[in-house]
């Protein structure tokens, strides 16, 4: 694979400040979107095997990691907007973007409303319709995390982090997930992502199967086999409205497909790619 060698910097997008991790060279580019409660980090193991082919960027996405959290609006269209910028700043494009969950509803929202900037599209188990959770409200109107609002942070220490998030999560690649947000502060243990836009994000989240009509760029649809994000008949629907989409299923996950299962996943992912980037 080669040694993995980043850059790391931010960058002044849509009126916030963006933390990015950048392999600099490369001729053609990959952006690298997150799910929600994570970090451009989950994307390690993905940069190792593709650095050698592609320049990769892989932001924290607003409300999360090192970037900025406002107190916001934190609507697909504004992620979207906050890629847009990135792209544009950094001068990668076109792009193959590559999004999970929350990442994969943002990237199809960049693709449907920038075409210009994005060559290929990779969605990766998520939902076009309405999410299981929704967000609930504080008294103030504050958006809550339905997930994340009773956790005990701070920790006390790394370990008890470790084994609540053990106790939540059956996967260890879950926990893995979550591990990489977390911090030591002057409290204790905690995360990196914002509560206020963790429960923003549910709170603003919208049907976006009107922006499906408007992919033009080749795509890719992956859907976990026991996800709990996207439904045989979600990921049946999203299909139908992109005609030619390349479609596969992962085996022994339940959302994280590209950590579950990586032995199962990337060769679905080669395949796509050599199917629409020459010499991938």
């Amino acid at each position: 694979m080669g040694r993995l060698t980043l850059q790391r910097r931010f960058a002044d997008v849509n009126g916030i400040s963006v933390f990015y991790r950048d392999t600099v060279a490369g001729p053609e580019t990959m952006l690298l979107l997150h799910g929600k409660w994570g970090r451009g980090e989950t994307w390690t193991d993905l940069m190792r095997r593709y650095h050698m082919r592609y320049r990769i960027i892989a932001p924290d996405q607003r409300g999360h990691g090192l970037s900025d959290k406002p107190e916001a609006r934190y609507a697909a269209s504004d992620f979207a907007q906050d890629a847009y910028e990135l792209i544009m700043k950094v001068d990668c494009a076109p792009v193959t973007v590559i999004g999970h969950s929350m990442g994969g509803r943002v990237a199809g929202t960049l693709a449907a409303s920038y075409p210009g900037v994005v060559k290929a599209l990779v969605m990766l188990d998520e939902p076009a319709g309405e999410p299981k959770r929704k967000a609930g409200q504080a008294e103030g109107g504050i958006p809550v995390d339905p997930l994340t609002s009773g956790w005990p942070t701070p920790y006390p220490t790394y370990q008890d982090a470790l084994e609540h998030l053990r106790e939540k999560f059956k996967l260890e690649t879950n926990v893995r997930y979550f591990l990489e947000s977390l911090r030591e502060t002057a409290g204790g243990y905690d995360f990196l992502f914002s509560r206020y836009a963790m429960g923003a994000i549910s709170r603003d989240y919208a049907d976006w199967y009107e922006l499906l009509d408007k992919i033009r760029c080749p795509a890719m649809l992956v859907r976990a086999s026991k996800s709990w994000c996207l439904s045989q008949q979600e990921a049946d629907k999203i299909r139908r409205t992109l005609p030619g989409c390349y479609y596969c299923e992962i085996s022994g996950s339940d959302h994280m497909v590209y950590a579950d299962n990586p032995d199962e996943f990337y060769p679905h992912l080669d395949r796509f790619l050599a199917s629409v980037l020459p010499g991938a």
